[in-house]
């Protein structure tokens, strides 16, 4: 197990490893993936299982956070699903059956409801910030860039069914399109902020929770168009070919840089996990989300191997402060 400072080679077996997770819906690490070196000599102190659910966009930072924690304490079980931010709400954390809920967008009112309904009490975490990536294959030479209004054509729910109806110049071939399922906080960021409607979206498109199933779908066709979040185009950057977006100011790439400097609008946006206070009540869980703050400023970790951008130092203070309450508030 590493720690959470990566050498360069261990660095390096992370991000392999991040990548070839993009092909699987959940990930236990109580055996660990084997990344080569040892817990430390209080890896025993603490023990007990930690389930996460939630947003497939989140998943593989949480998924590294959880494979660094378990490196100094090996009697930590966590096990990390892919539910979508909507699903891991609705089916898993306030329904009370996990300890965390990630997402890739604000927990919405109807699911603050429904945790209040089964007494689920919660805290709400930021812990990096995303560039949402919109890709086309390789071999779509015609285009580099779209406007907001364009991607709008393609998405909206009365979608354009060919690349020429978008703009002038464009190839008269029918669009094929992948991109997040509706459990998905993706689907609701990408629908609110480019088609102007959390929701709105065309059904003539293969929805999913896997990104791989998306690059793969993209690859197999000159004329196909998907997005998700910056992570998994980050660890795979030659296989399909990212967009810019124009949103008023020109063409902007997506980017850590663009994410942390604003330019890359609408499409950067916030990431979040959200613990349950009563989780937060076993030392284990409490212990684990201290760290998860901890590392949200680690840029060898957070941008290097995931590919998100980090939180500044006063943004993670603020996370520390709220999180501290909550678990005296867990714990008194």
């Amino acid at each position: 197990m590493a720690s959470s400072q990566p050498d360069s080679t261990w660095r390096t077996s992370r991000r392999t490893a991040l990548a070839a997770i993009g092909t699987t819906g959940a990930l236990g690490l109580a055996g660990c993936i084997g990344l080569g070196q040892e817990g430390d000599e209080d890896g025993g102190e603490l023990s007990g299982d930690i389930n996460i659910a939630g947003s497939s966009t989140v998943y593989p930072l949480m998924f590294a956070f959880a494979e660094a924690f378990q490196g100094n304490h090996d009697g930590v079980n966590i096990d990390v699903s892919r539910t979508g931010s909507g699903g891991g709400f609705q089916n898993h954390f306030c329904p009370g059956k996990t300890d965390f809920n990630n997402a890739s967008r604000p927990i919405k009112d109807e699911e603050k409801q429904l945790c209040e309904d089964n007494g689920v009490e919660w805290i709400e975490l930021q812990v990096a910030t995303d560039a949402l990536t919109v890709v086309v294959n390789n071999e779509a030479d015609f285009v580099d860039c779209l406007t907001v209004d364009e991607l709008k054509q393609i998405w909206q729910p009365d979608a354009a069914e060919t690349w020429a109806e978008v703009r002038d110049g464009f190839p008269d071939e029918e669009i094929e399109r992948y991109g997040a399922a509706e459990t998905s906080g993706t689907f609701d960021y990408f629908t609110e902020n480019v088609v102007g409607e959390a929701g709105a979206h065309t059904d003539d498109y293969q929805a999913t929770e896997q990104d791989n199933t998306i690059v793969q779908g993209v690859q197999g066709s000159e004329y196909a168009i998907g997005y998700f979040g910056f992570s998994y185009y980050y660890n795979n950057p030659d296989v399909v070919k990212a967009l810019k977006i124009d949103d008023g100011d020109g063409c902007v790439e997506p980017s850590l840089e663009t994410a942390a400097s604003g330019e890359y609008t609408p499409l950067a946006r916030p990431l979040f996990t959200y613990p349950s206070t009563e989780s937060l009540g076993e030392e284990h869980v409490a212990e684990f989300a201290r760290y998860v703050v901890e590392q949200t400023t680690n840029e060898d970790l957070v941008a290097g191997d995931v590919g998100y951008v980090p939180l500044t130092d006063d943004l993670q203070s603020q996370m520390q402060s709220r999180l501290e309450d909550a678990i005296d508030q867990a714990q008194g």
